[in-house]
């Protein structure tokens, strides 16, 4: 058990090797924090099925998203505003029209996997 910590070494363990395996998976606590701040964008249905959308249509205007998802344009910038504060999405100036894209290609590439395994409404 070479990678459990001392103030934990006396506690009981069925598989020490899985033990080591788990801990090793474990990234540095600001790299844990940083993926908790991002899952967390995910926990909201609104900002999930706005991020959704954008995988899914590319360049996307707020009023074209707000149709997509059934949410009104207020509500819909909103949780652009909050998405853009986290690096999450970026807007593209297109004349008068700003267009959302996803910023964060980690997220971009886990939104991607879980719409492989879900099913079409």
């Amino acid at each position: 058990m070479h990678l459990v910590p001392a103030d934990r070494a006396s506690r009981h363990v069925i598989d020490e090797h899985r033990v080591c395996d788990a801990i090793a998976g474990l990234p540095e606590p600001d790299a844990l924090a940083e993926r908790a701040r991002r899952f967390a964008l995910l926990g909201d249905p609104s900002r999930l099925s706005l991020l959704l959308c954008i995988v899914a249509a590319g360049p996307i205007a707020v009023t074209d998203l707000a149709v997509a998802t059934g949410l009104q344009d207020g509500t819909v910038s909103q949780a652009l505003r909050h998405l853009r504060a986290h690096g999450a999405v970026r807007a593209n100036r297109d004349g008068r029209i700003l267009r959302y894209v996803l910023a964060d290609e980690q997220l971009a590439d886990l939104l991607r996997s879980g719409q492989a395994t879900s099913s079409p409404r």
